[in-house]
């Protein structure tokens, strides 16, 4: 009786198995499986408290910290109102498939702090790679910074910005001689002329908002303008820009274009034609990670 039953269950089972033979995963579902062995997650560091609001910035980073690897630095957009560095998670896996370690940044938002404080946050998220790069294995000599919109503008300031602007905030706990300087800058349709979107035809509501009332409104929309620090010397950087973008006018990637040309630095402008805000096709985003790594091969990254 025992024995049947037994033979009853054996059977079946070696039909499903000569039925369904074991496969491999294909390349990306292996892939997946090397982040997993690779990688390791530190969630909600907190890298600055203003405001007594606590600044927090997640970290994907190799697990072999021995060999340092290119890092990016991911800044949400949202506006300067809206946005998490949460919803902006899954953009980070060309990088993680790229190799390269990932710090994932959140900022104080405008209901918290007005402009320029979010500047002022992702130099400190800066400074903070510099300092903790030892214990993540990070590489100073290549760090990327790159966001969309106006993740993208604050790509830019980060980038772009020496001490000279007094955007970097004196701390006692947070000085250091280094030199915060970045290697590549990744700007997706990012705000170019705060000014032009304060006011006039392409007003937006998300620019108002930031930058409330504050005295002398316009000179401090120039101060937070990437195109007032264009000038020699800068790290290379690579623009994407929907020519029908209606919440950042594709001007705004066109007019940093000319200056940087103009200034001698390297750059790249990737226009998408018929493209808004975001949301492009799958073949077009295919073209763009494409495009980066292209640029970025092209400026010293490794493949």
């Amino acid at each position: 009786m025992i024995r049947r039953f037994l033979s009853s269950l054996v059977l079946p089972l070696l039909t499903l198995t000569l039925a369904f033979p074991q496969q491999k995963l294909n390349e990306t579902a292996a892939w997946t499986v090397d982040v997993l062995q690779n990688y390791r997650v530190v969630p909600n560091i907190t890298y600055a408290v203003t405001n007594n609001y606590e600044c927090k910035l997640d970290v994907y980073a190799r697990r072999t910290v021995e060999v340092v690897t290119p890092t990016v630095i991911s800044i949400h957009g949202g506006g300067w109102v809206g946005g998490t560095k949460e919803g902006a998670q899954l953009t980070l896996l060309p990088y993680l498939e790229m190799g390269f370690s990932v710090v994932n940044v959140e900022y104080r938002l405008a209901r918290v702090s007005l402009a320029p404080a979010a500047v002022e946050d992702c130099r400190l998220a800066l400074r903070w790679v510099f300092k903790n790069a030892k214990a993540y294995g990070f590489d100073t000599t290549r760090i990327i910074v790159t966001g969309g919109s106006a993740g993208g503008h604050l790509a830019l300031m980060t980038g772009m910005l020496d001490s000279s602007a007094l955007f970097d905030a004196t701390r006692e706990w947070d000085q250091t001689n280094t030199t915060l300087r970045v290697a590549a800058i990744i700007n997706w349709y990012g705000i170019t002329d705060v000014n032009d979107i304060l006011a006039g035809p392409n007003r937006q509501n998300y620019a108002v908002s930031w930058l409330g009332s504050q005295a002398d409104r316009d000179g401090l929309a120039r101060r937070v303008s990437p195109l007032t620090y264009v000038r020699q010397g800068l790290p290379p950087i690579l623009t994407i820009h929907g020519d029908q973008d209606e919440l950042v006018p594709y001007s705004h990637a066109v007019r940093m274009h000319g200056m940087l040309e103009k200034a001698g630095v390297p750059n790249q402008l990737v226009t998408i034609p018929g493209g808004k805000h975001g949301g492009f096709s799958r073949e077009q985003m295919i073209d763009c990670y494409a495009t980066i790594r292209e640029f970025l091969r092209r400026y010293g990254f490794p493949k």
